[in-house]
């Protein structure tokens, strides 16, 4: 029962005990009431009842509507299932027909393909044999016999019985294109056996045709190893026979006259020769001069026989023709072998070195016949230098046949250089000091050793070319230096000698050399320590007094007696304008370069300057006023100030 009825009924409850109300007469009175309600309700009923019989009629027909609709209803699902069932079924059937539809086409256009791929047209049966393999149709034509030549082979396999048909047409064909192939091409390689074929013509012609071997390849191996063979024979034979026949044109350029083994850097030069006794001049075997422009002319043109009227070419420049010859007659046989025989690397370094075998040969004992009697130290530097930057050429055009080759000619040029090398160390240790004119001007070994270090360091590819060797040869040099300089009475001598022959080297190396090296170096620290020597010998001379005077003051000792002061500050004044000129007349006249000589004339002014403010220093107030102005004697030494 709902809780608000509850509610009420105790409500009522409540005032009926309040009230003391008899509860028997409310009960019969409230079923009275009830009673009344009910007959009262019924007659309503009763007066309703042909509203109720109408609307019962309305209600069955309305019901009889609704089950006729719901007939109609259930015809039109039915209906409509069938529609669905019916457009699914044609969905199926249209999906079907549309994939025979497809496999229909594309069976149609793999069975046209299959025919077009095996049918051997006329067209292609009159180019193959009647044209000739120059002719663009025949390339065409080769292409596409190729092709079916291939595809029929692939239908053997997978025992296509149509492939018969043709099969013998094809075989037919493939002997006639073959044949005709390897004879156009035997043909091409005959003219290389002429002596006065440009082999570049046939060899290009082969290159253009280069299809026509690899036809050859897939199909006849035979004559292909057949060619391959062929080739590589005329060919070995063409480039030894030129650079056999160029060699020997060469050397009726080169030099007569060659270093011999007593042209050494501490070997006087022989007051006379015999006529079987001609030397190459020194100044060539130590000095670069214009040899050095072969470095820079790598890629020119080689020297051509009877183009030229040349003579008395260098062995460097004939090493640099030969190489370059080399170069690009191997560059280009490479990359041939490469495209034309369509193999790997391996294979043509193979190849490669069939072909070239005996040529690197004849150009490695050619080399190895001048090496072994060469005494030229600066040509083997050269032929080194050219050697590196050959294979540097090879390795940027990705040619690596010549690898060896190049290790094997820069090993024997090294192992001769530096045998050269050791051999002008030894002489230099060796020399007889005894032999010495004592003249104070450089001496000509180390004229010779400048020469020859400024042109190795300077055209040296990093400056290390033989490191060791060349300091080696430097500190035999500088000692060699001392050694002549005690032949020398005085130090003053002695010292002039030594910056005469420090100041070449140095010259003659920095005129070449931009960078810092361990030589220039070396040779400006001696310089620069004898230079000092020197200046403080001449000016003991002149001004040894006043020098002794302020060492001893500055090492402490006693310098206040007045008399010799006295004495040194008027001797000073007296005799220091007529000093200069002589400190003048002393040094320019005893170095050979001018520019030197002014150099040490300034240092040695400088020096002077420095001792006379310490001088001046070190003196008593009244004696130091005797001296002449500091400012004075600088206007006097401006005076001997050269424009050298």
């Amino acid at each position: 029962m709902d809780k608000k009825y509850i509610e009420l009924d105790n409500n009522v409850l409540d005032q009926i005990l309040k009230s003391e109300t008899d509860l028997q007469n409310y009960s019969q009175q409230v079923e009275l009431d009830l009673k009344k309600y009910e007959n009262l309700d019924v007659e309503k009923y009763i007066k309703s009842g042909d509203q109720i019989v109408t609307l019962h009629k309305h209600l069955n027909h309305c019901e009889n509507v609704l089950e006729h609709t719901e007939s109609v209803l259930y015809t039109f699902q039915e209906e409509l299932q069938n529609i669905t069932n019916e457009i699914t079924r044609l969905q199926q059937r249209s999906i079907f027909m549309a994939q025979q539809l497809c496999n229909r086409q594309s069976f149609k256009g793999l069975m046209h393909q299959f025919i077009e791929d095996v049918v051997v047209s006329e067209t292609l049966i009159s180019v193959i044999t009647t044209c000739s393999v120059t002719d663009e149709k025949f390339s065409t034509h080769l292409s596409v016999l190729n092709y079916k030549i291939l595809f029929v082979d692939e239908q053997n396999f997978k025992d296509v019985k149509s492939q018969n048909d043709v099969k013998d047409v094809y075989e037919k064909l493939k002997i006639t294109a073959t044949s005709k192939i390897r004879h156009f091409i035997l043909e091409q390689i005959s003219k290389f056996k002429k002596p006065t074929t440009n082999y570049h013509i046939p060899q290009n012609t082969l290159f253009e045709y280069k299809f026509l071997f690899e036809f050859l390849l897939n199909h006849d191996s035979i004559s292909a190893q057949e060619i391959y063979n062929d080739y590589v024979d005329a060919l070995s034979k063409v480039y030894f026979t030129y650079f056999k026949s160029y060699l020997s044109y060469l050397q009726k350029l080169q030099f007569e006259e060659v270093a011999t083994k007593d042209d050494l850097l501490a070997v006087e030069d022989a007051t006379s020769r015999t006529l079987f006794q001609k030397s190459i001049k020194k100044n060539t075997v130590f000095t670069v001069g214009n040899r050095a422009t072969v470095l820079n002319e790598i890629d020119n043109s080689i020297i051509i026989p009877h183009q030229n009227n040349l003579t008395n070419v260098s062995f460097e420049a004939i090493f640099r023709s030969v190489q370059y010859a080399l170069v690009d007659n191997a560059c280009r046989e490479y990359k041939f072998d490469c495209e034309f025989f369509k193999v790997d690397q391996p294979t043509a370094q193979g190849l490669f070195s069939q072909i070239m075998g005996k040529t690197l040969g004849l150009l490695i004992k050619h080399l190895e016949q001048f090496v072994e009697n060469c005494y030229d130290a600066i040509a083997l530097f050269l032929c080194g230098q050219l050697s590196m930057r050959y294979q540097a050429l090879c390795q940027n055009r990705l040619v690596p046949g010549l690898a060896q080759y190049w290790d094997t000619i820069l090993a024997m040029i090294g192992t001769r250089f530096r045998f050269i090398l050791k051999r002008h160390i030894q002489s230099v240790k060796d020399y007889d000091i005894s032999k010495f004119n004592k003249e104070k001007k450089p001496h000509f070994v180390v004229r010779r050793y400048a020469e020859l270090v400024s042109a190795i360091v300077s055209f040296s590819e990093n400056n290390k070319c033989e490191p060791e060797l060349i300091c080696n040869l430097t500190e035999e040099v500088l000692a060699f230096i001392l050694r002549l300089a005690t032949m020398f009475k005085t130090r003053k001598d002695r010292l002039i000698f030594l910056i005469n022959n420090y100041d070449l080297v140095l010259r003659i190396l920095m005129e070449r050399v931009r960078d810092s090296t361990f030589e220039v170096d070396r040779f400006k620290e001696e310089l620069s320590a004898r230079s000092k020597d020197y200046v403080d010998e001449v000016l003991h001379v002149y001004f040894g007094g006043m020098m002794k005077f302020v060492t001893d003051a500055e090492n402490g000792e006693d310098i206040d007696s007045d008399s010799r002061q006295l004495g040194l500050t008027k001797t000073f004044t007296s005799t220091w304008k007529m000093s200069l000129e002589e400190i003048n007349k002393e040094i320019l006249p005893s170095f050979p370069n001018l520019t030197t000589g002014a150099s040490l004339l300034q240092l040695a002014f400088s020096q002077l300057i420095d001792y006379y403010h310490r001088f001046q220093k070190a003196l008593l107030a009244p004696n130091k006023a005797q001296l002449p102005n500091i400012h004075v004697i600088m206007i006097e030494i401006k005076k001997y100030k050269t424009n050298y």
